[in-house]
């Protein structure tokens, strides 16, 4: 890695592997025969702030979901987001009874979640 940010650059790629560490994403196992493994890359993204200066850089490691292939790697797909109807629905009420709304981040939401199937990558 290379650049004038790759100090900034290194330690979020070390939060990432960190946060996956600390909440179980993975376990590190032999690759069985027969198994192709799916391949990531790492997706950088600078915040910035209202002022327009970078506040802190992002680094997500995915998996290259789009090199499987359909009844080989995979049945279905499947992604859980509220669906504008029922957001709408809830903002309503909420205006309504004059009820306070906040917005949340969960950083590691995604690792939160529960998989079925055994992904090698």
């Amino acid at each position: 890695m290379e650049g004038v940010d790759k100090d900034e650059w290194i330690k979020a790629m070390n939060l990432e592997l960190e946060s996956m560490y600390f909440n179980l994403v993975w376990d590190l196992v032999d690759q069985p025969d027969g198994i192709k493994p799916i391949g990531c890359k790492w997706i950088y993204k600078r915040k910035r702030g209202a002022d327009g200066k970078v506040q802190t850089f992002k680094a997500r490691l995915v998996a290259k979901g789009y090199t499987q292939v359909e009844e080989v790697d995979y049945e279905e797909t499947f992604s859980l987001v509220a669906m504008l109807k029922s957001i709408r629905i809830f903002l309503s009420i909420t205006a309504y009874f004059d009820y306070e709304t906040w917005q949340m981040d969960v950083k590691t939401a995604f690792f939160n979640g529960n998989l079925e199937e055994t992904i090698y990558m």
